[in-house]
């Protein structure tokens, strides 16, 4: 498995500069998915050598909706696919992975959970996982990963709304 390819399944503590985690026992901030609208449309850009795209809806039925799809070199590498919902009085971002034939990575019942850590702004920091507006049309996010050595590594994601 590459390195890249535990992209969103790992969160714990690093020297990331622009990925939080929420400490044990703390409360996660109040949010709505209001907070997150700055999200919406249809995302391209380059990660891992390749072409990275992300669509995310407009907030309907207490959720955002979701996919990702990496491809490399005319092939699609893998697929994400998950949504933000409101919890209580905050959000949750939550994925499953799947390879490029559609081979899901996480058991049929389990899914990845990242809870809000901090909000600003135009920036939602989950738990290794930070999304923020630069501009109406660019969009950064920045993910924490574990390498295959156990070391964590964060990547940043530049996207240009199409």
């Amino acid at each position: 498995m590459k390195p890249f390819f535990l992209l969103l399944l790992v969160t714990s503590l690093s020297t990331a500069q622009h990925t939080l985690s929420l400490p044990e026992n703390e409360t996660e901030p109040k949010a709505t998915l209001a907070d997150a609208s700055f999200m919406t449309g249809h995302w391209i850009g380059e990660a891992f050598g390749g072409i990275s795209e992300e669509i995310w809806t407009k907030a309907e039925g207490d959720s955002m909706m979701f996919s990702f799809r990496l491809v490399i070199d005319g092939k699609v590498d893998f697929y994400e696919i998950g949504h933000i919902i409101e919890e209580g009085e905050t959000i949750h971002l939550q994925l499953k992975h799947f390879s490029g034939e559609l081979d899901g990575w996480e058991a049929k019942d389990e899914f990845q959970d990242f809870p809000l850590v901090k909000k600003e702004d135009n920036a939602l920091y989950f738990d290794g996982l930070t999304y923020k507006r630069i501009s109406d049309n660019e969009m950064i996010a920045y993910v924490l990963a574990e390498e295959e050595n156990g070391s964590t590594q964060e990547f940043k994601f530049i996207f240009k709304k199409q």
